[in-house]
């Protein structure tokens, strides 16, 4: 039986504990128990169970600080968004970054304005990449 391959997608657990390093930085057991929202709240061990198995995929590094591990965030919140919006454009859009913006237009989560403002992003952000494709060629040509 073949091994199923781990996600490096977050469990919804996992990332409300990296929320909370992502907005207060490095932080013990007891600091991330105390903001993790919710209640009842998480116990103790829950939170630490959970802190170990984020050291041990490596989205966060810990050191010894007086008697209690310090734990800090190794993936960033912009790396973390990347894989999620990546995974979910390839599991429910077959990879189609297109299909899913249609999916944001059709069911009105994204207002013709805001499309607007994003294509006028889009447009942009290549301009720097055009103007630096139309140099090389120049360049290449000469």
């Amino acid at each position: 039986m073949a091994r199923k391959r781990k996600s490096q997608q977050l469990t919804p657990l996992e990332l409300e504990i990296m929320k909370v390093l992502w907005d207060t930085g490095p932080a013990t057991v007891q600091a991330v128990q105390g903001r993790l929202p919710g209640q009842p709240r998480l116990a103790y061990t829950t939170v630490q169970t959970m802190l170990n198995i984020l050291h041990r995929k490596g989205k966060v590094d810990r050191a010894l600080k007086q008697r209690a591990y310090e734990y800090r965030a190794t993936l960033s919140r912009h790396k973390a968004a990347r894989q999620t919006i990546r995974d979910v454009v390839n599991r429910l859009f077959g990879g189609s970054a297109e299909s899913l913006v249609m999916s944001l237009v059709e069911s009105r989560q994204l207002s013709p304005e805001k499309l607007a403002e994003l294509t006028r992003l889009v447009e942009q952000s290549q301009r720097p990449k055009l103007s630096a494709r139309k140099t090389e060629n120049r360049e290449g040509k000469g």
